[in-house]
């Protein structure tokens, strides 16, 4: 995609080319106010898209003792982590930004219960650089990326002037930068589960595309049908905290999954896909 495409008409060609006849609906549900649900997070209740929510509890954590949030801010899907591990487990929550962290501090503090509260450990790290001084640790990490954001991209004419495809390609390089560490300091065995709320390829299924060329022979793919039983097990596991929330169905692309508001009652969007290291 040429770079001269830039502010609102290159947004709109951009995205235009990517989803074609569909575009104009997506747009018209991203434009549309985001409706979250309330989720009981043990002392306060967090509202957060339940798409977001679908996402974090794919995140297998049966026997998993120590767990990370790469870039855990404003705290939605640490919550839903925090909720889901074990007694013994120990959550490391994970975010660069100073401000961001005092923000994720907060939610921490205010919404889980006390025994929970004590077991969520904030950090303030570039999780690109985790791997260079760390070994491979944790059973399971989520790393919600940074990424475009067009729900809130589209509600900004500042953000909208601003818009680049090299702001597209520079969010991916982060985005892989994240991803490759995050591979390196989870154990043989366990899961990583990517995400980001970008409708584009380049910060979704290419990312994804990059993990599983890069690492071939040392990670799978964990398939449709094993992501919606596990979704299933991990709900019914817990009806009184999942068992009340309308899920979205999920839509299936080439490394990955993906929640379009169009499509799913202005649920989302959210890209999801995780992997295990074999």
């Amino acid at each position: 995609m040429a770079e001269k495409l830039r502010g609102a008409i290159g947004f709109e060609k951009y995205y235009s080319s990517i989803f074609a006849a569909r575009w104009e609906a997506l747009k018209s549900a991203l434009l549309k106010e985001a409706s979250p649900v309330a989720f009981d997070a043990g002392a306060k209740t967090y509202f957060l898209d339940s798409a977001s929510i679908l996402a974090a509890l794919t995140l297998p954590l049966d026997g998993a003792k120590k767990i990370l949030d790469m870039c855990a801010s404003p705290g939605g899907k640490t919550l839903v982590l925090a909720r889901r591990m074990e007694r013994d487990a120990e959550l490391i929550s994970n975010e660069l930004s100073f401000e961001r962290k005092f923000r994720l501090e907060r939610v921490v503090s205010e919404h889980l219960l006390p025994d929970e509260k004590s077991r969520v450990k904030i950090t303030c790290k570039d999780g690109a650089l985790l791997c260079k001084t760390q070994d491979a640790i944790y059973d399971a990490i989520l790393l919600d990326a940074p990424c475009s954001s067009e729900r809130h991209v589209l509600s900004s004419p500042k953000h909208l002037e601003q818009w680049s495809p090299a702001r597209v390609s520079s969010l991916a390089m982060r985005q892989w930068s994240l991803l490759s560490s995050a591979f390196r300091i989870l154990k043989s065995g366990g899961f990583l589960l990517y995400s980001t709320c970008a409708i584009s390829d380049e910060e979704n299924s290419k990312v994804a595309k990059r993990l599983f060329k890069k690492f071939q022979g040392q990670v799978r793919a964990v398939e449709f049908d094993e992501i919606q039983i596990l979704q299933k097990k991990h709900i019914e596991s817990d009806i009184p905290l999942f068992g009340g929330i309308e899920f979205p169905s999920f839509e299936k692309n080439e490394f990955g999954f993906s929640v379009l508001p169009d499509a799913q009652k202005n649920c989302g969007p959210i890209y999801f896909f995780l992997a295990q290291k074999i």
